[in-house]
């Protein structure tokens, strides 16, 4: 059974289906492939977000997910789409990382691999 598996879709939070599409439409660049009364479906770049609608802010807010891409890409769109944020940050586990909170507090990682930024640690000696 060689590839059975063949994605992985994050399932997001929404508190208000309508204001998350126009966000990860507007700032984001995503197309909306899917709209039902309680359920989105956002696409962009063979890459798949979906929301439920929920009314409890909590869950939203203590969720994430990681996309991989050209952060650096990434942040020069998000930014001519005026979606204030940080610059990407290398990060010491060798990986260049960008963060946008979305309006309902989903936080999204977008990251790729680079040279670590760490100094590397030296083994125990045995003396």
């Amino acid at each position: 059974m060689a590839n059975a598996l063949h994605a992985t879709i994050p399932v997001l939070a929404s508190l208000d289906l309508d204001e998350s599409a126009a966000f990860y439409v507007d700032r984001l660049g995503f197309a909306i492939a899917l709209r039902a009364a309680d359920y989105l479906i956002a696409t962009r770049d063979g890459c798949e977000l979906h929301f439920w609608l929920c009314d409890d802010r909590h869950i939203a807010e203590n969720t994430s997910c990681y996309l991989r891409g050209d952060v650096r890409a990434l942040h020069a769109d998000f930014t001519r789409r005026g979606l204030p944020h940080e610059p990407p940050a290398e990060r010491p586990w060798g990986m260049r990382e960008l963060y946008v909170i979305d309006p309902h507090g989903n936080l999204l990682k977008f990251g790729e691999p680079c040279e670590a930024t760490a100094e590397p640690t030296a083994a125990p000696s045995s003396d």
